[in-house]
């Protein structure tokens, strides 16, 4: 049988902690999204820098690209990742015991940093008439595949009664990587997702046939926002895309999650190695551009931080 890689690296992790084995044994793994999202070129990037000084400290990451954000907490919760990359949203849910958690919650999931704000970003073609979240009513929208954090603040939208499957034509559960094809194809006339921005994706996109920003703005989502501490009021600015004008929406943050199993040290070193690298790190992704050190220790986390990462911050006086 052959083994994934994810679970030859958190075999070898915890061998290497039960017996104290050499540091040189260490390996981490980082669950992301899809290739052609943030979070896959945001776990390459933290990576990039642990792996940069794996003689010192013996430990080499790889990042692996996965489902998104359910995925990757239900994947750490399992003991077959060390780290995932998550929406703040769905990071409260695991640990409250709400959503796909309902009633069992995570208590040992644990914060590491939070990285860039991720705005609700939806997409429709330039015929469906859609230039506000209202105006779904009978289109064909893809609303994410299980797992995604997408398909997550769908289901929290729902309840919330700011939207309603029901009222769409066609619900699709495409992967992000797959709608930005469909809907230049006209199988879909509507999608949406949340990502950092620039967003290479999105560009594209609206490139191939001039696909439309939709706007999320209303009562309903005001309401929404304050009623949620992981939610947050966004712009996407007048032309950054082909958008004449400011895209009021809202969104959460992208966020860094461990368990309280994987040990101080380690969560430690990948910390310590973002932080001691920072303007390098924020040159890794145009979506790191405007990040702020102390920030991403505050804004976003709805878990714990790990006491890993808490040595460090106290250490630079951020704590």
């Amino acid at each position: 049988m052959k083994l994934s890689n994810v679970a030859v690296g958190a075999a070898l992790i915890a061998v290497s902690v039960a017996t104290g084995a050499s540091a040189e044994n260490r390996f981490v793994s980082i669950g992301t999204g899809g290739v052609t999202g943030v979070y896959y070129p945001t776990g390459g990037a933290i990576c990039r820098l642990v792996n940069k000084t794996r003689k010192e400290h013996g430990i080499r990451c790889s990042v692996e690209s996965t489902g998104g954000s359910v995925y990757n907490i239900n994947t750490i919760q399992n003991g077959e990742l060390e780290f995932g990359v998550a929406q703040s949203d769905v990071q409260a849910n695991a640990y409250e015991g709400r959503s796909q958690w309902d009633g069992k919650p995570f208590g040992e999931l644990r914060s590491v940093f939070s990285v860039h704000p991720e705005p609700v970003t939806m997409l429709a073609s330039k015929g469906s008439g859609i230039k506000n979240y209202t105006d779904l009513k009978g289109k064909k929208v893809n609303i994410g595949n299980p797992g995604s954090g997408q398909y997550a603040t769908w289901q929290i939208l729902e309840k919330e009664g700011v939207v309603n499957k029901a009222d769409l034509s066609l619900a699709t559960e495409l992967k992000s990587a797959e709608s930005g094809s469909a809907l230049c194809d006209g199988k879909i006339d509507a999608y949406y997702w949340l990502v950092g921005h620039p967003s290479a994706s999105t560009q594209e996109t609206v490139s191939t046939c001039d696909a439309q920003l939709v706007k999320f703005e209303g009562k309903e989502i005001e309401d929404l926002v304050d009623k949620y501490s992981f939610y947050r009021r966004a712009i996407i600015p007048a032309g950054l895309y082909n958008n004449a004008d400011d895209i009021n929406t809202f969104g959460v943050g992208a966020t860094l999650v461990s368990s309280a199993t994987v040990p101080d040290d380690v969560v430690y070193t990948i910390v310590k190695s973002v932080f001691e690298n920072f303007d390098d790190f924020k040159k890794l992704h145009p979506a790191f551009k405007n990040l702020k050190e102390e920030e991403m220790i505050k804004a976003s986390l709805t878990a714990p931080l790990h006491d890993g990462a808490v040595k460090y911050y106290k250490e630079r006086g951020w704590m």
